[in-house]
């Protein structure tokens, strides 16, 4: 039986029960996969409902019960979040091993409660409690309910109530844990990576197509095989635990080391989220280089952002001494419009989802002019990605677009590989002394 089937059983249709399912479908999701924010509003609505004093979720540990979650309507209320006291002192226990029953409409009546102190300190009148079991079948604590006058009219169907939703949290605080180990592991594994440079640099060649040569290239990170995961996803992983700035920092500090080696003529793009643009370590990084006119920044974010004047003020010293800026995946997503009309880039990066069999497709082939008329009359160049066939490029190079990327035109290699005499379609790539 499902939670909101267990929910419907006990008549919550109407009237304040309503409120329970409202609680948690007005984050958009059915009941049982409510997330771990909804705790506390769970726990207002129950309270109320059963017109109870106080409300809370305690966690059993190291031999006392922790109060997490608090919901009271009584100024004076004794428990609060992140208190506690000794299990064995509290109605969880007594409950959890059977030595009190989950429904006590006046405690001070029961004799089990009336010989623990708190009974007539506080005092407690009704009490509803029931243990919270997290999916290996271990008690994590209880969802209990008090106040502190009795009350003769709670009955199965309230205790029944409360039981649903402890099973409900039981299945938050699962999903939280999880959540809380994926964490640990992925920061754990950001760190390494950090702490023994476990990343490496590609350069994907970008060709004129006009003149059929290169004229430079994207730095691409690349990470360790186990596990195994793309780029793009290693980077939100450490955005996710706090370290994205950090990673990116590693990035592009590895992907500045080719400038000296670069024939004169050919620029680098190097990828930042707008955190690490506005972050001082980047204005470092970018401080000590001589010449900045060989970069092209590429903001990777894929969402709305807030702070383009701070990101253009930032930017704007290197951009007069040459840096360009580049948007990346136009015509993706609405974000990407909003970069190119706040940013005012000197290349905008044609999604490769557009590239892809636009030699076949009237529709890209559409956008991809309009963006090209739109790039034209904005001073910018627009850069395709994710060229694959001779046929694409040759449409690309047919309305006019000026450069290109993607494994068609040339693979990405390592410096070594550069340093070599590595070759892509189209030329050799040439480099200059090490400086």
């Amino acid at each position: 039986m499902s939670d909101q089937q267990r929910i419907d059983e006990q008549g919550l249709s109407a009237g304040s029960g309503a409120e329970l399912r409202r609680v948690i479908e007005k984050r958009g999701m059915p009941i049982g996969q409510a997330d771990d924010n909804s705790v506390p509003d769970i726990l207002h609505a129950v309270r109320q409902h059963l017109k109870m004093e106080v409300a809370f979720v305690s966690e059993f540990t190291n031999g006392r019960r922790v109060f997490r979650h608090v919901d009271a309507s009584w100024p004076k209320n004794p428990v609060r979040v992140g208190g506690g006291d000794p299990l064995e002192e509290s109605y969880c226990q007594r409950v959890v091993d059977g030595r009190l029953p989950e429904l006590l409409t006046d405690a001070q009546t029961n004799p089990v409660a009336a010989e623990l102190p708190a009974t007539f300190a506080i005092p407690v009148g009704a009490h509803m409690s029931v243990p919270i079991r997290l999916s290996d079948g271990s008690v994590y604590g209880t969802f209990c309910c008090f106040s502190r006058n009795a009350d003769a009219s709670l009955n199965m169907r309230d205790l029944s109530l409360m039981r649903v939703f402890a099973d409900l949290a039981g299945k938050m605080i699962d999903r939280e844990r999880t959540l809380n180990q994926s964490q640990h592991q992925i920061r754990e594994r950001i760190e390494r990576t950090l702490h023994e440079g476990e990343l490496n640099i590609v350069y994907q060649p970008i060709f004129d197509l006009d003149k059929a040569a290169v004229a430079g290239f994207e730095s691409l990170a690349r990470f360790p095989s186990t596990p195994a995961r793309p780029p793009d996803r290693w980077f939100s992983d450490a955005h996710a635990v706090g370290l994205g700035v950090e990673l990116e920092l590693l990035a592009i500090e590895r992907a500045l080391q080719i400038l000296p080696q670069l024939t004169e003529g050919l620029d680098i793009g190097i990828n930042a989220s707008p955190e690490t643009i506005l972050d001082p370590r980047l204005d470092r990084l970018l401080s000590a280089l001589e010449d900045v006119g060989r970069l092209v920044l590429e903001i990777t974010e894929h969402a709305a952002v807030e702070r383009y004047g701070e990101i253009a003020a930032r930017l704007k010293p290197y951009r007069d001494r040459g840096l360009q800026i580049a948007v990346d995946d136009a015509g993706a997503g609405y974000a990407s419009f909003r970069h190119i009309i706040n940013l005012e880039p000197d290349r905008i990066k044609l999604d490769m989802s557009l590239t892809r069999d636009i030699d076949i497709d009237p529709a890209r082939r559409a956008l991809a002019a309009a963006l090209i008329h739109f790039a034209a009359d904005t001073g910018s160049k627009l850069v395709a990605e994710g060229v694959e066939t001779a046929a694409e490029a040759a449409t690309l190079i047919e309305l006019g677009v000026e450069r290109a990327q993607g494994y068609f035109l040339g693979r990405p290699m390592t410096l070594q590989m550069m340093q070599h005499g590595g070759h892509v379609r189209g030329g050799a790539v040439a480099l200059g002394p090490a400086g």
